[in-house]
């Protein structure tokens, strides 16, 4: 079995359970972000990364993405 990416628990694929989930609803919701706004991908991490409502870990999945990224 491998660790997460970000908090090191067991993992299926990179990440824990729980931060694929928050996973999919980052990259889920980009694209409701992208049709309402124009924004690029890394424009809308670093918005989820430094918005004070965004929970704990979707902020950390933003920005293990940003990272990954370049």
């Amino acid at each position: 079995m491998v660790k997460c990416k970000i908090c090191e628990r067991d993992a299926a694929n990179e990440y824990c359970e729980l931060h694929e989930k928050v996973h999919g609803n980052v990259v889920q919701t980009y694209e409701n972000w992208k049709g309402a706004m124009n924004i690029s991908w890394k424009e809308y991490l670093n918005e989820v990364a430094e918005n004070p409502y965004t929970g704990s870990w979707a902020k950390e999945v933003a920005r293990h993405l940003g990272t990954k990224e370049g």
